[in-house]
Protein backbone atom coordinates (compact mmCIF):
# COMPACT_ATOMS: atom_id res chain seq x y z
CA UNK A 1 0.00 0.00 0.00
CA UNK A 2 2.93 2.52 0.84
CA UNK A 3 4.36 1.82 -2.38
CA UNK A 4 1.40 2.78 -3.94
CA UNK A 5 0.82 5.58 -2.18
CA UNK A 6 4.51 7.07 -3.19
CA UNK A 7 3.33 6.67 -6.75
CA UNK A 8 1.79 10.02 -6.21
CA UNK A 9 5.04 12.05 -4.87
CA UNK A 10 6.77 11.47 -8.47
CA UNK A 11 7.45 14.16 -11.00
CA UNK A 12 4.92 14.54 -13.82
CA UNK A 13 4.89 17.01 -17.01
CA UNK A 14 2.19 19.12 -15.05
CA UNK A 15 3.13 18.33 -11.36
CA UNK A 16 7.07 19.37 -11.85
CA UNK A 17 7.50 18.91 -7.98
CA UNK A 18 11.46 18.90 -8.76
CA UNK A 19 11.27 22.22 -10.17
CA UNK A 20 13.15 24.49 -7.93
CA UNK A 21 10.83 27.35 -8.01
CA UNK A 22 8.38 24.92 -6.64
CA UNK A 23 10.49 23.23 -4.06
CA UNK A 24 11.81 26.68 -2.50
CA UNK A 25 8.23 28.23 -2.63
CA UNK A 26 6.99 24.51 -1.08
CA UNK A 27 9.89 25.17 1.72
CA UNK A 28 9.19 28.69 2.12
CA UNK A 29 5.56 28.19 3.17
CA UNK A 30 5.94 25.32 5.67
CA UNK A 31 9.01 26.20 7.19
CA UNK A 32 9.12 25.06 10.71
CA UNK A 33 6.46 22.59 10.56
CA UNK A 34 7.32 18.78 10.85
CA UNK A 35 3.74 17.20 10.54
CA UNK A 36 1.95 16.72 7.35
CA UNK A 37 -1.21 17.94 8.62
CA UNK A 38 0.28 21.39 8.86
CA UNK A 39 1.94 21.27 6.04
CA UNK A 40 -1.24 20.47 4.28
CA UNK A 41 -3.02 23.64 5.58
CA UNK A 42 -0.56 26.26 5.03
CA UNK A 43 -0.05 25.02 1.56
CA UNK A 44 -3.86 24.77 1.30
CA UNK A 45 -4.49 28.73 1.86
CA UNK A 46 -1.72 29.61 0.31
CA UNK A 47 -2.93 28.56 -3.38
CA UNK A 48 -6.33 29.52 -2.44
CA UNK A 49 -5.92 33.18 -0.88
CA UNK A 50 -2.39 34.02 -2.39
CA UNK A 51 -2.87 32.74 -5.76
CA UNK A 52 -5.72 34.38 -8.14
CA UNK A 53 -8.69 32.67 -9.34
CA UNK A 54 -8.99 33.94 -13.22
CA UNK A 55 -10.56 31.33 -15.97
CA UNK A 56 -8.53 33.55 -18.67
CA UNK A 57 -5.38 31.33 -19.77
CA UNK A 58 -5.37 29.51 -23.09
CA UNK A 59 -6.77 26.58 -22.96
CA UNK A 60 -4.83 24.58 -25.66
CA UNK A 61 -1.14 25.34 -23.79
CA UNK A 62 -0.22 22.26 -22.22
CA UNK A 63 2.43 25.37 -20.37
CA UNK A 64 -1.06 26.68 -18.64
CA UNK A 65 -1.13 23.45 -16.44
CA UNK A 66 2.11 22.91 -15.31
CA UNK A 67 2.73 24.27 -11.80
CA UNK A 68 5.90 26.11 -12.32
CA UNK A 69 4.46 28.22 -14.96
CA UNK A 70 1.24 28.48 -12.83
CA UNK A 71 3.10 29.40 -9.83
CA UNK A 72 4.92 32.11 -11.91
CA UNK A 73 1.59 33.51 -13.36
CA UNK A 74 0.51 33.97 -9.59
CA UNK A 75 -3.17 31.69 -10.43
CA UNK A 76 -5.02 30.07 -12.82
CA UNK A 77 -8.80 28.38 -12.91
CA UNK A 78 -9.80 25.74 -10.63
CA UNK A 79 -7.67 23.20 -12.68
CA UNK A 80 -4.37 25.00 -12.12
CA UNK A 81 -5.07 25.93 -8.59
CA UNK A 82 -5.56 22.43 -7.94
CA UNK A 83 -2.15 20.95 -10.03
CA UNK A 84 -0.25 23.76 -8.09
CA UNK A 85 -1.34 22.52 -4.73
CA UNK A 86 -0.58 19.43 -5.83
CA UNK A 87 2.89 19.55 -6.78
CA UNK A 88 3.54 22.04 -3.86
CA UNK A 89 2.30 18.89 -1.51
CA UNK A 90 4.66 16.44 -3.18
CA UNK A 91 7.63 18.82 -3.15
CA UNK A 92 7.57 18.53 0.86
CA UNK A 93 6.79 14.78 1.23
CA UNK A 94 2.40 14.35 1.10
CA UNK A 95 1.50 12.26 -1.76
CA UNK A 96 -1.29 14.58 -3.60
CA UNK A 97 -3.31 13.90 -7.09
CA UNK A 98 -5.78 16.21 -8.81
CA UNK A 99 -9.56 14.70 -9.24
CA UNK A 100 -11.68 15.39 -11.69
CA UNK A 101 -15.74 15.82 -11.42
CA UNK A 102 -18.79 17.78 -13.39
CA UNK A 103 -19.75 20.36 -11.87
CA UNK A 104 -22.91 22.82 -11.85
CA UNK A 105 -22.10 26.33 -10.83
CA UNK A 106 -25.17 28.37 -9.82
CA UNK A 107 -22.99 31.74 -9.37
CA UNK A 108 -21.29 31.48 -12.75
CA UNK A 109 -20.55 35.11 -13.70
CA UNK A 110 -23.00 35.98 -16.55
CA UNK A 111 -20.35 36.57 -19.40
CA UNK A 112 -19.00 33.16 -18.44
CA UNK A 113 -21.85 31.67 -18.83
CA UNK A 114 -23.22 33.69 -22.43
CA UNK A 115 -20.39 32.75 -23.61
CA UNK A 116 -20.56 28.94 -23.03
CA UNK A 117 -23.89 28.85 -23.09
CA UNK A 118 -24.31 27.12 -20.16
CA UNK A 119 -23.49 26.79 -15.93
CA UNK A 120 -21.94 23.18 -16.46
CA UNK A 121 -18.44 23.31 -15.92
CA UNK A 122 -16.41 19.58 -17.12
CA UNK A 123 -14.01 18.41 -14.98
CA UNK A 124 -13.60 21.06 -12.26
CA UNK A 125 -10.42 19.53 -10.63
CA UNK A 126 -9.57 19.45 -6.86
CA UNK A 127 -7.17 17.39 -4.82
CA UNK A 128 -6.82 14.48 -2.84
CA UNK A 129 -3.67 14.96 -0.42
CA UNK A 130 -2.74 11.84 1.53
CA UNK A 131 -2.54 12.97 5.56
CA UNK A 132 -2.40 10.57 8.07
CA UNK A 133 -2.85 7.15 6.36
CA UNK A 134 -6.08 8.31 4.46
CA UNK A 135 -6.97 10.43 1.24
CA UNK A 136 -8.92 13.98 2.08
CA UNK A 137 -10.51 16.14 -0.36
CA UNK A 138 -9.49 19.78 -0.42
CA UNK A 139 -10.58 22.44 -2.97
CA UNK A 140 -8.29 25.61 -3.33
CA UNK A 141 -10.84 27.15 -5.99
CA UNK A 142 -12.00 30.71 -4.69
CA UNK A 143 -9.83 32.71 -2.43
CA UNK A 144 -10.99 34.62 0.69
CA UNK A 145 -11.78 38.20 -1.03
CA UNK A 146 -13.58 37.02 -3.89
CA UNK A 147 -15.98 34.97 -1.47
CA UNK A 148 -15.76 37.73 0.53
CA UNK A 149 -16.84 39.94 -2.28
CA UNK A 150 -19.86 38.04 -3.71
CA UNK A 151 -21.55 36.15 -0.39
CA UNK A 152 -19.82 32.90 -1.09
CA UNK A 153 -19.12 30.49 2.03
CA UNK A 154 -15.33 30.20 1.40
CA UNK A 155 -13.74 26.46 1.93
CA UNK A 156 -11.97 26.52 5.28
CA UNK A 157 -9.40 23.14 5.63
CA UNK A 158 -8.64 22.09 8.97
CA UNK A 159 -6.12 18.96 7.46
CA UNK A 160 -8.22 16.33 8.57
CA UNK A 161 -11.86 16.62 7.23
CA UNK A 162 -12.79 16.94 3.64
CA UNK A 163 -13.07 20.75 2.26
CA UNK A 164 -15.18 21.06 -1.12
CA UNK A 165 -16.84 23.78 -2.64
CA UNK A 166 -20.48 24.17 -0.59
CA UNK A 167 -23.56 23.54 -2.40
CA UNK A 168 -25.07 27.32 -0.83
CA UNK A 169 -24.05 30.65 -0.65
CA UNK A 170 -23.97 32.82 2.48
CA UNK A 171 -27.75 34.09 1.46
CA UNK A 172 -28.77 30.28 0.86
CA UNK A 173 -29.16 30.69 -2.49
CA UNK A 174 -27.70 27.43 -4.57
CA UNK A 175 -24.02 27.48 -5.68
CA UNK A 176 -22.58 24.31 -6.72
CA UNK A 177 -23.86 21.27 -7.76
CA UNK A 178 -21.82 17.83 -8.07
CA UNK A 179 -23.12 16.08 -11.37
CA UNK A 180 -20.40 13.73 -12.56
CA UNK A 181 -17.24 11.92 -11.03
CA UNK A 182 -14.31 10.95 -13.54
CA UNK A 183 -12.03 10.12 -10.51
CA UNK A 184 -8.34 11.05 -9.96
CA UNK A 185 -5.58 10.81 -12.52
CA UNK A 186 -1.77 10.78 -12.56
CA UNK A 187 -1.24 13.71 -15.13
CA UNK A 188 -3.83 16.24 -16.22
CA UNK A 189 -6.24 14.53 -19.10
CA UNK A 190 -5.90 17.10 -21.74
CA UNK A 191 -7.81 14.79 -24.34
CA UNK A 192 -10.70 13.95 -21.66
CA UNK A 193 -10.89 17.68 -21.06
CA UNK A 194 -11.05 18.93 -24.74
CA UNK A 195 -13.70 15.86 -25.74
CA UNK A 196 -15.96 16.91 -22.11
CA UNK A 197 -15.90 20.76 -23.57
CA UNK A 198 -16.71 20.15 -26.79
CA UNK A 199 -20.05 17.45 -25.75
CA UNK A 200 -21.30 20.19 -23.07
CA UNK A 201 -20.65 23.59 -24.97
CA UNK A 202 -22.92 24.58 -28.34
CA UNK A 203 -21.46 24.72 -31.89
CA UNK A 204 -18.94 27.25 -32.48
CA UNK A 205 -18.50 27.67 -28.48
CA UNK A 206 -14.51 27.13 -28.52
CA UNK A 207 -14.05 29.60 -30.74
CA UNK A 208 -16.28 32.45 -28.95
CA UNK A 209 -14.91 31.36 -26.02
CA UNK A 210 -11.34 31.52 -27.28
CA UNK A 211 -12.06 35.35 -28.32
CA UNK A 212 -13.36 36.03 -24.98
CA UNK A 213 -9.98 34.73 -23.58
CA UNK A 214 -8.35 36.53 -25.94
CA UNK A 215 -9.95 39.81 -25.09
CA UNK A 216 -8.82 39.62 -21.01
CA UNK A 217 -5.44 40.34 -19.68
CA UNK A 218 -3.87 37.25 -19.79
CA UNK A 219 -0.03 36.60 -17.29
CA UNK A 220 2.53 36.45 -20.25
CA UNK A 221 4.20 33.68 -18.42
CA UNK A 222 1.33 30.96 -18.88
CA UNK A 223 1.78 32.35 -22.40
CA UNK A 224 5.17 31.02 -22.47
CA UNK A 225 5.48 34.03 -23.33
Amino acid sequence: MMDQVDEWLKVTPTLDCDNEGIKERAQSITKGQGKAVDKAKSLFYFVRDETKFFPYLPLDVLESYQASRILKAGGGMCIQKAVLLATLARAVGIPARVHFVDIRNYRAPDNVKETLGTNLFPYHGFDELHIDGRWVKVTPTFELKVCQENRLLPVEFDGKHDAMLPPRDLDGNPHIEYIQDHGFYENVPMDEIYNAWARAYSTGSRERLRQFIEAQEIPRIVQGT
